[in-house]
């Protein structure tokens, strides 16, 4: 089989960072081989983070905000790929790169006078010309049309990489949004589903910058120190979103900033309790997802974690408390990088697209069909 190198892009909702990951690759499908090569992660500053979450909000947004933000965040990806290939030295060619973008507004459940719909921008134009190589990007598009709510998407990614003949495993990320991909034992494509479990590191962020102006709370340090709010949790745990049956998918509209900031507001003087308690609301999505949705269904053998909320101590010893008898570990105990997950699975997909392959997945997504993800920008010259 032909190899590729090819690179992955992928800047979440958590607004952190864009990472980058170098790979060979060879194949397709279920005859997918993986290697990576070098990663990285380039830091979003206050002023990006903010422009950023201006426009992802219908009340701030702005047409030209939106529109040269598409362009800059475009530049950005590029410095993020050049900073990739000087970190890692490597002077060759680019077969591709796969570019997610940023989500900026997600609205899988529309009302009239609105249509089902997303917006991924960082327009791929500069990555195609700054490294002269093919990019694909827009991945969520065609799932909508075909009647899903364009995402998740990494499941496809998570059924070629870890599936197990005799283990049913679940994949749970925590980006900025919390999502779960379950893989039984032995597994067809047809057989993963994968849903939005709800919040990730997204309100646990957004409340380390009301209270202490720092994008996340390194090592739970701050939320160590604090203590369970009972009524704040109750509140929080009536959340409408909790008990709708997937699929489903979630985003800022129902966990971000906004709401955020009228829970700190009514707890200005208990920064940590409130810290503490969106974390442990959070470790209660995920395990109450997976009693509610999935264990009615499956023996879980596996839950791997992925994504930042991976190395927050706090959060993965309350995940595996509330999970009392079900094995919980991370990424980085089957040799891949939790910080690169979901750069590594665009990779994969922009592969599937290059090939001509379906890589949606109907049962996690609720499409119709099988489609193939993805819009290509060929390189210039």
């Amino acid at each position: 089989m032909t190899e590729k190198i090819a690179i992955g892009l992928m800047s979440g909702t958590s607004l952190d960072g864009v990472d980058a990951v170098l790979t060979k690759i060879s194949g397709y499908g279920v005859d997918t081989n993986l290697e990576v090569l070098g990663f990285t992660s380039l830091d979003i500053d206050d002023t990006l983070r903010q422009k950023i979450l201006n426009v992802s909000h219908p009340e701030s947004s702005r047409v030209d905000d939106i529109t040269s933000l598409n362009m800059e965040l475009g530049m950005i990806w590029s410095n993020a790929v050049t900073k990739l290939l000087d970190e890692t030295q490597y002077k060759g060619a680019i077969d591709f790169i796969a570019s997610h973008g940023q989500t900026i507004h997600h609205l899988p459940n529309a009302k009239a006078p609105h249509v089902r719909s997303t917006l991924q921008i960082g327009d791929p134009s500069y990555l195609a010309y700054d490294h002269n190589t093919d990019v694909v990007f827009n991945f969520r598009m065609m799932d909508m049309v075909a009647g899903g709510d364009g995402a998740p998407l990494v499941p496809y990614t998570e059924f070629v990489l870890y599936r197990d003949a005799n283990k049913t495993r679940l994949l749970q990320n925590i980006g900025g949004i919390g999502n779960v991909t379950v893989i039984p034992a032995n597994a067809q494509l047809d057989d993963v589903s994968a849903f939005d479990t709800g919040p990730g590191n997204m309100m646990m962020n957004a409340a380390m910058a009301y209270f202490y102006q720092k994008p996340y709370d390194k090592d739970a340090s701050m939320a160590k120190q604090g203590h369970l709010i009972q009524d704040l949790f109750d509140t929080l745990a009536t959340n409408p979103y909790l008990n709708i049956a997937p699929p489903k998918s979630t985003g800022r509209e129902m966990f971000g900033e906004d709401v955020v900031k009228e829970i700190c507001e009514s707890y200005p003087d208990q920064a940590n309790d409130v810290l503490y308690t969106l974390t442990y609301f959070t470790a209660f999505t995920i395990a109450q997802a997976y009693k509610d949705f999935v264990m009615p269904h499956h023996t879980i053998d596996e839950v791997i974690l992925g994504g930042g909320g991976a190395y927050n101590p706090l959060l993965v010893s309350l995940i595996d408390e509330m999970l009392d008898g079900v094995k919980v570990i991370t990424q980085e105990s089957l040799g891949f990088s939790s910080d690169a997950k979901e750069a590594i699975a665009f990779v994969i997909l922009g592969n599937e697209t290059l090939n001509k392959q379906p890589s949606n997945v109907p049962t996690a997504t609720g499409a119709s069909k099988p489609v193939i993800l993805g819009q290509i920008q060929p390189k210039p010259f």
